[in-house]
């Protein structure tokens, strides 16, 4: 894969997540390469991500095209001269423009060092980003993988990665101590086999069925 916009990785990734696990190589050969965007600036990543959270791929794309509209580039001085009430006329609720606000003040005032952060390994990055109002460890996770480019990121607080691992390996629940296990088993090349989980989760394997139970009928 060469556009350095996707998410790299090649042979060597996925030769030995083949090796390392059959169902996983029955999916590779499947799906074949995917190719998934990435952001360059981290700035602009971690904005986008507090945009994007509890709404719609759809509703992210509008009202993320209109703060870019409203700042012109996606910055800390520009957004602090934007302010909140104009964060919120592009769609965003109050709680996520202060969120962003206050990021973006913290940058510009340097108490938070935000180039630092490609400095530490992934288990700080998380602790750090996830200091920041806003931000929880499974946002700080997708950073590290869509911007931060990490290799070996899978998420176990991400929903569509458990449907995905229940699928593959037909599980019922996919709970802590399975989950660890086929961490351990990718590393370290969590990150391609999470773009693989997630395509399996979306449908990408015709037949593939959901092995959670169905919910429980409330009684009336």
């Amino acid at each position: 894969m060469e556009n350095s916009r996707h998410f790299q990785y090649g042979d060597q990734e996925i030769e030995y997540l083949k090796k390392k696990d059959k169902r996983l190589a029955e999916v590779i050969d499947a799906i074949g390469p995917i190719r998934r965007e990435v952001e360059d600036d981290l700035f602009t990543s971690v904005v986008h991500h507090i945009v994007g959270q509890q709404i719609s791929t759809k509703a992210q794309r509008t009202v993320w095209g209109k703060v870019v509209d409203l700042t012109g580039d996606v910055h800390a001085r520009s957004i602090l001269d934007a302010g909140v009430d104009e964060l919120q006329k592009c769609g965003l609720s109050f709680r996520k423009a202060e969120y962003i606000v206050d990021f973006a003040h913290k940058v510009h005032c340097g108490n938070f060092d935000l180039e630092g952060l490609s400095d530490k390994v992934d288990e700080e990055v998380i602790k750090e980003l996830s200091s920041l109002r806003g931000i929880g460890e499974w946002t700080a996770e997708m950073i590290l993988l869509f911007c931060m480019k990490r290799p070996d990121v899978l998420s176990y607080g991400d929903l569509a990665i458990q449907r995905g691992m229940r699928m593959i390996y037909r599980h019922r629940k996919i709970d802590r101590k399975k989950f660890e296990m086929y961490r351990r088993r990718y590393s370290p090349y969590g990150s391609t086999a999470s773009l693989y989980i997630w395509a399996v989760a979306g449908g990408a394997i015709e037949g593939l069925t959901d092995c959670a139970p169905a919910p429980k009928k409330v009684k009336r």
